[in-house]
């Protein structure tokens, strides 16, 4: 709904311009009486899989979607079919503002300031009880917007919203301070604060994963949040935004905006009254986000992009490396951080694996409709994104790589931004295909020869974040070094929230308890230590 405003007598202006950047302000006449008129901040949207359903079209902000203050809209296309599905608000510096100041007061209010732990928990868990009462409605969603396999989407996505969300809604009573031994003449102590409004923005590959990865930790120490979702898929959080204000959480603790990050972004990572930054995207962002909260000194947590390689030796496990390598870098159309996009194979054992994973690529990487059961790849997530790729295949024919199977547009119906799977094998360290990193559904093979060097050389690559081994023993005996933080041993992508250390360019913990350190400041406290209490158990 639209807000007009009649006013008989003059109206601060701070308050009158705050209204018209939303767009909720229209002003004739001289009145003070106020009148709603429809606003068209939702859609009915039915998908190919016949569910229907009403998508929230605005901003977020205070609980309520609004329009852009500067008109301007963001269209989603759909990368199965290249049509479009909607178009959503798209935020500007202005509205960048008001979500900042909706996140500022929601964090002083007694209303979410006063609530224990337990109770932002018992909150928390009410969202992760809706997202699953939606799982069927949201993984749609995201399906749609995005292109990955509705059967992932289900199974995958929309449980790891809930599963993060209930076990970030444990830990929020549970983040104690310390007392500290200073001798029996005073009584030391720590506690642990929120930071205060995290600004934080989200990549495109998974949008609903990757939300509750930072709404989580964020809301379990008290904080409140501006979200900024990928421009390219806006619509299952944009969805998901609904759900928060049914939970019960006050207005303005969740903001979620969608806009473009050269405006949107960078007006969040800027802005003075932001106390914090998370940041999930490439690693040349990461770099401009941290020279601009740098300005600000502000708090900062990165997870960047990655380039991962996969080592096999000969006495591997073939069929156990081959099934382990397909998924990852053939999952979720290639379009994963930690991908294994490079797979370095003792020359002992080359042929025999390159023969194998064709097969298996050819067994299990369905391309078509996401929304068909057996479809195992979708498109590309955008058309930019599409084309990125396949000139991302012409390098690697140009410098001399040889194409053992795909390389080629795969059209479903004449349609969609769909890459047909490809093997690169004679892959050399010198082309620019080997070590940079990308997105694609394309994996890059080379000899091996000797153990120790493969162990040490895959590591120096600067955006290395994932070194899997095959087999164990050997991943057990070997001593890496280099870049990489996170080892593998005969599987890839295996994920362990307590240990919350999925560590990338940045040195960046994104996951589980350490994450919940970042999102919180120690305060120290110290006074004299009295022997006398009051009856009521307060120092005297």
């Amino acid at each position: 709904m639209a807000l007009i405003l009649l006013r008989r007598a003059p109206t601060p202006q701070s308050f009158t311009k705050r209204l018209a950047r939303a767009g909720q302000l229209r002003c004739f006449s001289h009145t003070l009486r106020f009148y709603q008129i429809p606003a068209t901040m939702e859609v009915e949207l039915t998908a190919p899989n016949g569910r229907k359903w009403v998508q929230p079209l605005g901003l977020f902000i205070n609980n309520e979607f609004v329009k852009a203050g500067s008109g301007q809209t963001i269209t989603s296309i759909n990368p199965t079919t290249e049509e479009e599905i909607c178009s959503v608000e798209a935020a500007g510096a202005d509205d960048v503002d008001l979500a900042v100041d909706a996140a500022r007061k929601a964090f002083k209010d007694p209303s979410w300031k006063s609530l224990s732990g337990t109770e932002r928990g018992a909150l928390m868990t009410k969202l992760a009880d809706l997202v699953e009462q939606h799982a069927e409605t949201l993984a749609t969603i995201e399906t749609l917007d995005n292109g990955k396999p509705y059967s992932v989407s289900i199974s995958e996505d929309v449980p790891e919203v809930s599963k993060v969300l209930r076990y970030y809604a444990g830990y929020a009573d549970k983040n104690f301070g310390q007392v500290i031994d200073v001798g029996p003449e005073k009584f030391a102590y720590t506690i642990k604060e929120p930071v205060g409004v995290c600004g934080q923005i989200i990549p495109w590959n998974y949008p609903l994963d990757m939300a509750a990865w930072k709404l989580g930790p964020a809301l379990c120490c008290g904080n409140t949040v501006v979200l900024k979702l990928a421009e390219q898929t806006p619509l299952s959080m944009l969805y998901l935004a609904k759900l928060v204000k049914e939970a019960g959480f006050p207005p303005g603790v969740v903001n979620i905006i969608n806009g473009h990050g050269r405006e949107a972004g960078a007006a969040l990572v800027q802005h003075p009254k932001v106390d914090k930054v998370a940041f999930t995207g490439s690693t040349a962002t990461g770099k401009e986000i941290m020279k601009m909260a740098s300005a600000t000194m502000k708090n900062i947590t990165l997870e960047t992009g990655g380039k991962s390689p996969l080592i096999v030796f000969e006495d591997a496990d073939l069929e156990n490396a081959v099934t382990w390598s397909h998924g990852g870098i053939m999952s979720n159309q290639g379009q994963i951080c930690t991908a294994t996009s490079r797979i370095l194979v003792h020359e002992k054992v080359y042929a025999e694996f390159v023969d194998k994973f064709k097969a298996k690529v050819k067994e299990i990487s369905v391309v078509g409709d996401p929304f068909e059961e057996t479809t195992f790849q979708g498109p590309q997530v955008t058309k930019a994104q599409y084309e990125r790729v396949l000139g991302f295949i012409e390098s690697g024919k140009s410098e001399g790589a040889t194409i053992a199977m795909g390389g080629e547009p795969a059209p479903q119906k004449g349609k969609g931004f769909y890459i047909a799977p490809t093997v690169f094998t004679n892959v050399k360290p010198s082309m620019k295909i080997f070590p940079r990193r990308y997105l694609v559904p394309v994996l890059r093979s080379s000899r091996s020869r000797r153990r120790r060097r493969r162990c040490s050389w895959p590591t120096t690559q600067p955006t290395a974040s994932a070194l899997p081994f095959s087999p164990r023993t050997w991943c057990e005996r070997t001593e890496w070094r280099g870049r990489s933080r996170r080892a593998w041993c005969g599987s890839t992508a295996a994920t362990i929230p307590t240990l919350g250390f999925r560590l990338e360019v940045s040195s960046s913990r994104v996951l589980g308890g350490n994450l919940v350190k970042r999102a919180c400041s120690r305060t120290a406290t110290s006074r004299p230590f009295m022997s006398t209490w009051r009856r009521d158990g307060v120092w005297m």
